[in-house]
């Protein structure tokens, strides 16, 4: 069977294959494997714990606005049972329009066996001339401080009350409105649509993590490239993502092929398609995204041939990101099994007479349970001095807890008196961290959470801190002075140096697996073990940032290739 939709043809039911709307933002290549029955037995990814934390953080947030609603809203709230297989679910949410509940919580639509569609929305609204539009429940924002969105209060969910908000402006999320447009034409499939929409309109509401307002959007609007509405940019993608399903759940040649991007890092196929992609030595190892498109399609689909190319010319097609001798730099440090080249002769990194290496240790969005902080004084410490060292700060308590802030204020209270002493001995001060968005994201959300708690610096006191030049991203001076192959992480860069942990597990992901444990989060004892393991990691995570400015500082950094010498 064919549907047809705005002249986009979604032939999806000849393999039963069905999408719901994740599947429009995914990698193609995902899709594929999600779809084909071979990839059962290939192993994949474990799972991520941070993203299974927001999950339980988003089923949290999705109940709380769901029992707001229902209270203020009495008689024109319908709930259907959030328990129970999808068909039943879907009939329950069927008998309530046909009832014309005005609100219906947890609604599962009929699958759209046609153009092979399924999908389920937290909120289905029942407009004043009949029909239904969705509106979805989020855990991120969806505003910015500004003006021009059209908002209602929570508590009042009708689009035809909407007025522009004079405080909020739109906050770009494609995710949130593709899910809209995908639920707006289940809606379509199965008769329920809206009737009396404003002409030449068709909206869809997100209630975010503010949790105050819906915020009503019109997937008839141009916002996407080439003037595009979102519902024209979600029929061309759907379509696309149904036909890459259906080949692969057929055994039809694929139509999608491995190429590393950003999404990668967290995809639970990573594992298949890097063991692919290095066996074929595909030019995406060294440049992500649509750099390596545009070069496949110019016949540079391989590491071997973008190294061949002479970086003084000009290169076969434009391409987006970084100097495209560079991109040849990159492809011959990989080739030389190279991790990083460097750019200019000599690095520059800030140094001091008193040096601090800080890395925080956070649960995904729930808070940050560790400070750890490395003390040294590279010209030798004077009398007074505190013992040069690892001190770690931390809380132990399931965040997020009110302990956060009693083990953040005593963290800055101590690296407030290293400032100060330093400063009272005429010496030299800094404190360096590898990538400062998580720990000045942190810094400045504990200042704001635990205002006014002892040690608790005020939000001016964190702003002056990470503006000042003492604050010193490493990662950023990686990014300006060295070309990496394989990456910039921590783990990837500081081997150069020498460093390597002690735990062969160490990495981020593993972390959150053993907070878990550490705290007892699952229903077993907390673990001293896993606590023990916690601490480690955090103290070799800031002395891998000791050990890469020292070795960038040194004269061993010679030995490391320039880029224009490859």
């Amino acid at each position: 069977m064919t549907a047809v939709v705005n002249g986009v043809d979604n032939s999806a039911g000849v393999a039963g294959v069905s999408l719901d709307a994740s599947a429009v933002t995914r990698c193609r290549r995902r899709v594929h494997l999600d779809h084909d029955p071979a990839s059962a037995e290939v192993p994949r990814a474990l799972p991520d714990p941070s993203l299974e934390q927001r999950r339980a953080d988003a089923a949290a947030h999705r109940a709380e606005i769901g029992a707001r609603l229902a209270a203020a809203t009495g008689e024109a709230w319908v709930a259907v049972p959030a328990e129970g297989p999808a068909h039943r679910r879907a009939a329950a949410t069927a008998e309530a329009v046909a009832a014309g509940a005005r609100l219906i919580w947890g609604a599962v639509l009929p699958l759209d066996d046609a153009a092979g569609r399924r999908g389920s929305a937290e909120l289905l609204v029942r407009l004043p001339g009949g029909g239904y539009v969705p509106v979805i429940v989020v855990r991120h924002r969806v505003t910015d401080p500004g003006s021009g969105a059209v908002t209602t209060p929570l508590l009042e969910p009708w689009p035809d009350r909407g007025a522009v908000d004079p405080d909020r402006k739109i906050r770009s999320q494609p995710r949130d409105l593709l899910r809209l447009a995908h639920l707006t034409r289940m809606l379509g499939a199965a008769g329920w649509a809206a009737d009396e929409e404003p002409e030449g309109s068709c909206l869809g509401g997100v209630i975010g993590m503010d949790a105050d307002v819906v915020v009503w959007h019109d997937l008839l609007a141009g916002h996407w490239p080439g003037g595009r509405s979102t519902l024209a940019e979600y029929d061309v993608r759907f379509a696309d993502r149904i036909a890459v399903a259906t080949a692969a759940a057929t055994g039809a040649p694929a139509l999608a092929r491995p190429s590393r991007i950003t999404e990668c890092r967290r995809c639970p196929w990573w594992p298949t398609c890097e063991t692919e992609l290095t066996r074929s030595e595909d030019v995406s190892l060294v440049v992500r995204g649509e750099a390596a498109v545009v070069l496949r399609a110019a016949g540079v689909g391989t590491v071997a041939a973008l190294a061949a190319l002479d970086p003084a010319v000009e290169p076969p097609v434009p391409l987006p990101g970084m100097p495209f001798a560079d991109t040849v730099a990159l492809a011959r440090a990989w080739q030389r099994g190279l991790s990083v080249a460097r750019r200019v002769p000599r690095i520059a990194v800030p140094r001091a007479d008193v040096e601090v290496d800080v890395d925080m240790e956070s649960f995904g969005e729930a808070g940050a349970y560790l400070w750890g902080a490395l003390l040294t004084f590279p010209g030798g410490a004077r009398p007074g001095d505190e013992p040069e060292g690892y001190r770690a700060f931390a809380t132990w308590e399931p965040v997020p807890t009110e302990d956060e802030g009693r083990s953040f204020g005593e963290f800055w209270t101590w690296l407030s008196g290293v400032r100060a002493a330093a400063a009272a001995s005429g010496r030299s001060f800094a404190a360096y961290c590898y990538n400062e968005q998580a720990e000045n994201r942190w810094l400045l959300a504990s200042a704001r959470r635990f205002a006014g708690r002892p040690g608790v610096p005020t939000v001016g006191e964190v702003e002056s801190f990470i503006g000042a030049p003492s604050w010193v991203d490493l990662f950023a001076v990686v990014s300006e002075w060295f070309l990496c192959a394989h990456g910039k992480g921590l783990k990837r860069i500081a081997p150069a140096a020498g460093f390597s942990w002690r735990d062969p597990e160490a990495g981020g992901e593993n972390s959150m697996r053993w907070y878990r444990d550490a705290v007892g989060m699952d229903g077993a004892p907390p673990d001293p073990e896993q606590r023990r393991r916690l601490l480690e990691y955090n103290a070799d995570d800031v002395a891998a940032t000791r050990a890469l400015r020292e070795w960038m500082s040194s004269p061993a950094i010679a030995e490391v290739p320039l880029a224009g010498e490859l």
